[in-house]
Protein backbone atom coordinates (compact mmCIF):
# COMPACT_ATOMS: atom_id res chain seq x y z
CA UNK A 1 0.00 0.00 0.00
CA UNK A 2 1.33 3.44 -0.96
CA UNK A 3 2.25 5.55 2.05
CA UNK A 4 1.37 9.24 1.87
CA UNK A 5 2.75 11.78 4.35
CA UNK A 6 2.06 15.49 4.65
CA UNK A 7 4.71 18.15 5.28
CA UNK A 8 3.17 21.61 5.67
CA UNK A 9 0.89 21.80 2.60
CA UNK A 10 2.68 19.19 0.54
CA UNK A 11 1.51 15.60 0.19
CA UNK A 12 4.49 13.29 -0.32
CA UNK A 13 5.25 9.77 -1.47
CA UNK A 14 8.87 8.76 -0.85
CA UNK A 15 10.11 5.49 -2.36
CA UNK A 16 13.19 4.11 -0.61
CA UNK A 17 15.62 5.20 -3.33
CA UNK A 18 13.78 7.41 -5.83
CA UNK A 19 15.46 8.04 -9.16
CA UNK A 20 13.55 11.30 -9.82
CA UNK A 21 11.36 13.83 -8.01
CA UNK A 22 8.10 15.23 -9.37
CA UNK A 23 6.65 18.42 -7.89
CA UNK A 24 2.95 18.56 -8.75
CA UNK A 25 0.48 21.45 -8.69
CA UNK A 26 -3.06 20.48 -9.63
CA UNK A 27 -5.92 22.46 -11.10
CA UNK A 28 -8.47 24.70 -9.42
CA UNK A 29 -10.08 22.91 -6.47
CA UNK A 30 -8.58 19.59 -7.61
CA UNK A 31 -5.41 20.85 -5.96
CA UNK A 32 -7.17 21.07 -2.61
CA UNK A 33 -6.64 17.31 -2.02
CA UNK A 34 -4.14 16.13 -4.65
CA UNK A 35 -3.61 12.85 -2.81
CA UNK A 36 -7.24 12.05 -3.65
CA UNK A 37 -7.90 13.99 -6.87
CA UNK A 38 -4.76 12.69 -8.59
CA UNK A 39 -4.44 9.48 -6.59
CA UNK A 40 -3.99 7.03 -9.45
CA UNK A 41 -1.76 9.32 -11.51
CA UNK A 42 0.63 10.11 -8.65
CA UNK A 43 0.67 6.66 -7.10
CA UNK A 44 1.24 5.19 -10.56
CA UNK A 45 4.32 7.38 -10.99
CA UNK A 46 5.57 6.57 -7.48
CA UNK A 47 5.43 2.86 -8.32
CA UNK A 48 7.96 3.62 -11.04
CA UNK A 49 10.34 4.78 -8.30
CA UNK A 50 9.65 8.51 -8.57
CA UNK A 51 9.24 10.59 -5.43
CA UNK A 52 6.08 12.71 -5.40
CA UNK A 53 5.52 16.11 -3.81
CA UNK A 54 2.02 17.52 -4.47
CA UNK A 55 1.03 20.97 -3.21
CA UNK A 56 -2.31 21.39 -1.41
CA UNK A 57 -4.00 24.76 -2.09
CA UNK A 58 -7.26 26.60 -2.61
CA UNK A 59 -7.13 28.91 -5.66
CA UNK A 60 -7.25 32.66 -5.15
CA UNK A 61 -6.84 35.79 -7.25
CA UNK A 62 -3.15 36.42 -6.49
CA UNK A 63 -1.56 33.65 -8.52
CA UNK A 64 1.93 35.09 -8.17
CA UNK A 65 1.74 34.93 -4.38
CA UNK A 66 0.49 31.35 -4.55
CA UNK A 67 3.24 30.39 -6.97
CA UNK A 68 5.83 31.86 -4.61
CA UNK A 69 4.35 29.94 -1.68
CA UNK A 70 4.39 26.66 -3.58
CA UNK A 71 7.97 27.21 -4.74
CA UNK A 72 9.13 27.87 -1.18
CA UNK A 73 7.34 24.86 0.30
CA UNK A 74 8.59 22.57 -2.48
CA UNK A 75 12.14 23.70 -1.76
CA UNK A 76 11.80 23.03 1.98
CA UNK A 77 10.27 19.60 1.35
CA UNK A 78 12.99 18.75 -1.19
CA UNK A 79 15.67 19.49 1.41
CA UNK A 80 13.99 17.08 3.84
CA UNK A 81 13.81 14.37 1.19
CA UNK A 82 17.47 14.79 0.32
CA UNK A 83 18.43 14.62 4.00
CA UNK A 84 16.47 11.39 4.39
CA UNK A 85 17.75 9.72 1.21
CA UNK A 86 21.29 11.08 1.32
CA UNK A 87 21.45 11.66 -2.45
CA UNK A 88 22.86 14.49 -4.47
CA UNK A 89 20.38 17.39 -4.63
CA UNK A 90 17.37 16.58 -6.79
CA UNK A 91 16.61 18.75 -9.79
CA UNK A 92 12.83 18.40 -9.76
CA UNK A 93 10.48 17.73 -12.64
CA UNK A 94 7.65 20.24 -12.34
CA UNK A 95 4.26 18.80 -13.24
CA UNK A 96 1.19 21.00 -13.55
CA UNK A 97 -2.42 20.44 -14.50
CA UNK A 98 -4.65 23.28 -15.74
CA UNK A 99 -4.11 26.27 -13.38
CA UNK A 100 -1.20 24.35 -11.86
CA UNK A 101 0.71 24.85 -15.11
CA UNK A 102 0.51 28.61 -14.73
CA UNK A 103 1.63 28.50 -11.10
CA UNK A 104 4.74 26.52 -12.08
CA UNK A 105 5.51 28.72 -15.09
CA UNK A 106 5.55 31.93 -13.01
CA UNK A 107 7.62 30.45 -10.18
CA UNK A 108 10.11 33.00 -8.78
CA UNK A 109 13.11 31.15 -10.28
CA UNK A 110 11.30 31.13 -13.68
CA UNK A 111 12.09 27.43 -14.14
CA UNK A 112 15.83 27.83 -13.60
CA UNK A 113 16.18 25.15 -10.92
CA UNK A 114 14.07 22.46 -12.57
CA UNK A 115 15.02 19.55 -14.82
CA UNK A 116 11.89 19.68 -16.95
CA UNK A 117 8.38 21.12 -16.97
CA UNK A 118 5.44 18.91 -17.92
CA UNK A 119 2.17 20.74 -18.45
CA UNK A 120 -1.18 18.95 -18.68
CA UNK A 121 -4.16 20.80 -20.19
CA UNK A 122 -2.77 24.31 -19.78
CA UNK A 123 -5.33 27.09 -19.61
CA UNK A 124 -5.08 30.76 -18.76
CA UNK A 125 -8.56 32.28 -18.75
CA UNK A 126 -9.69 35.57 -17.27
CA UNK A 127 -11.25 35.49 -13.82
CA UNK A 128 -14.82 36.05 -15.02
CA UNK A 129 -14.44 33.14 -17.47
CA UNK A 130 -13.08 30.85 -14.75
CA UNK A 131 -15.36 31.68 -11.84
CA UNK A 132 -19.12 31.24 -12.25
CA UNK A 133 -21.23 34.37 -11.49
CA UNK A 134 -18.17 36.62 -11.16
CA UNK A 135 -18.99 38.67 -14.26
CA UNK A 136 -22.53 39.29 -12.97
CA UNK A 137 -21.26 40.27 -9.52
CA UNK A 138 -18.70 42.64 -11.06
CA UNK A 139 -21.45 44.46 -12.96
CA UNK A 140 -23.83 44.49 -10.02
CA UNK A 141 -21.29 45.68 -7.44
CA UNK A 142 -19.25 47.80 -9.86
CA UNK A 143 -15.96 46.15 -8.93
CA UNK A 144 -12.95 45.05 -10.95
CA UNK A 145 -11.46 41.63 -10.24
CA UNK A 146 -8.80 39.84 -12.24
CA UNK A 147 -6.12 37.30 -11.57
CA UNK A 148 -2.63 38.59 -10.87
CA UNK A 149 -0.82 38.28 -13.15
CA UNK A 150 -3.59 38.62 -15.71
CA UNK A 151 -3.73 36.21 -18.68
CA UNK A 152 -1.91 38.72 -20.91
CA UNK A 153 0.70 39.48 -18.24
CA UNK A 154 1.21 35.75 -17.72
CA UNK A 155 2.04 35.12 -21.36
CA UNK A 156 4.41 38.10 -21.40
CA UNK A 157 6.22 36.76 -18.34
CA UNK A 158 6.59 33.36 -19.96
CA UNK A 159 7.98 34.67 -23.24
CA UNK A 160 10.31 37.24 -21.62
CA UNK A 161 11.40 35.75 -18.28
CA UNK A 162 10.80 31.98 -18.19
CA UNK A 163 14.15 30.26 -18.78
CA UNK A 164 13.54 26.48 -18.76
CA UNK A 165 14.11 25.24 -22.35
CA UNK A 166 12.71 21.72 -21.79
CA UNK A 167 8.92 21.75 -21.68
CA UNK A 168 6.62 18.84 -22.49
CA UNK A 169 3.05 19.99 -23.11
CA UNK A 170 0.36 17.31 -23.08
CA UNK A 171 -3.11 18.02 -24.43
CA UNK A 172 -6.10 15.71 -24.69
CA UNK A 173 -8.20 15.29 -27.81
CA UNK A 174 -11.54 15.89 -26.03
CA UNK A 175 -10.40 18.88 -23.94
CA UNK A 176 -12.52 21.90 -24.91
CA UNK A 177 -10.78 24.43 -22.65
CA UNK A 178 -7.16 23.61 -23.45
CA UNK A 179 -4.87 26.53 -24.42
CA UNK A 180 -1.69 24.57 -25.04
CA UNK A 181 -1.29 26.04 -28.52
CA UNK A 182 -1.11 29.55 -27.06
CA UNK A 183 1.47 28.48 -24.49
CA UNK A 184 3.61 26.75 -27.11
CA UNK A 185 3.69 29.89 -29.25
CA UNK A 186 5.06 31.94 -26.37
CA UNK A 187 7.58 29.29 -25.35
CA UNK A 188 8.87 28.96 -28.89
CA UNK A 189 9.27 32.72 -29.17
CA UNK A 190 12.25 32.39 -26.80
CA UNK A 191 15.76 31.59 -27.96
CA UNK A 192 17.05 28.02 -27.49
CA UNK A 193 13.58 26.69 -26.78
CA UNK A 194 13.14 22.91 -26.78
CA UNK A 195 9.41 22.60 -26.09
CA UNK A 196 7.16 19.98 -27.65
CA UNK A 197 3.52 18.94 -27.63
CA UNK A 198 2.10 15.44 -27.34
CA UNK A 199 -1.56 14.65 -28.02
CA UNK A 200 -3.23 11.89 -25.99
CA UNK A 201 -6.76 10.54 -25.78
CA UNK A 202 -8.83 12.00 -22.97
CA UNK A 203 -10.38 15.21 -21.68
CA UNK A 204 -9.57 17.97 -19.23
CA UNK A 205 -10.19 15.72 -16.22
CA UNK A 206 -8.32 12.66 -17.48
CA UNK A 207 -5.40 13.22 -15.04
CA UNK A 208 -7.86 13.24 -12.14
CA UNK A 209 -10.99 11.32 -13.16
CA UNK A 210 -9.90 7.85 -12.13
CA UNK A 211 -8.94 9.14 -8.73
CA UNK A 212 -12.48 10.36 -8.18
CA UNK A 213 -14.00 7.08 -9.33
CA UNK A 214 -11.74 5.14 -7.00
CA UNK A 215 -12.86 7.35 -4.12
CA UNK A 216 -16.57 6.94 -4.89
CA UNK A 217 -16.60 3.21 -5.59
CA UNK A 218 -14.98 0.16 -4.05
CA UNK A 219 -15.44 -1.75 -7.30
CA UNK A 220 -12.45 -2.38 -9.53
CA UNK A 221 -12.20 -0.09 -12.54
CA UNK A 222 -9.13 -1.73 -14.04
CA UNK A 223 -10.94 -2.40 -17.34
CA UNK A 224 -12.37 1.07 -17.65
CA UNK A 225 -11.22 3.03 -20.70
CA UNK A 226 -10.31 5.94 -18.43
CA UNK A 227 -7.74 3.78 -16.68
CA UNK A 228 -6.22 2.92 -20.05
CA UNK A 229 -5.97 6.63 -20.83
CA UNK A 230 -4.40 7.31 -17.47
CA UNK A 231 -1.90 4.50 -18.00
CA UNK A 232 -0.85 6.10 -21.28
CA UNK A 233 -0.39 9.39 -19.46
CA UNK A 234 1.70 7.80 -16.70
CA UNK A 235 3.92 6.05 -19.26
CA UNK A 236 4.39 9.29 -21.22
CA UNK A 237 5.33 11.30 -18.14
CA UNK A 238 7.71 8.57 -16.98
CA UNK A 239 9.43 8.37 -20.36
CA UNK A 240 10.28 12.07 -20.45
CA UNK A 241 10.96 12.37 -16.72
CA UNK A 242 13.69 9.73 -16.86
CA UNK A 243 15.39 10.78 -20.12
Amino acid sequence: MTQWRKINRIWCIWPSKPKELIEMIGGSYLGLSPNISYKRLLEGLSKKNIAIHAWNYLPGFDHQAQSNEAWKEFRECRIKLQSRIGNEPYKPIRLGHSLGCKLHLIAPDRGRNSKLFIGLSFNNFKADSSIPMLSKLKRKLNIQSEFSPSPLETMNLISKQYVQPRNLLIRFNEDRIDQTKLLLEHLQARSKDNSKVIDLEGNHLTPASSGFKHLLSEQSIENNYEVDRLSDLIDTIYKYATE
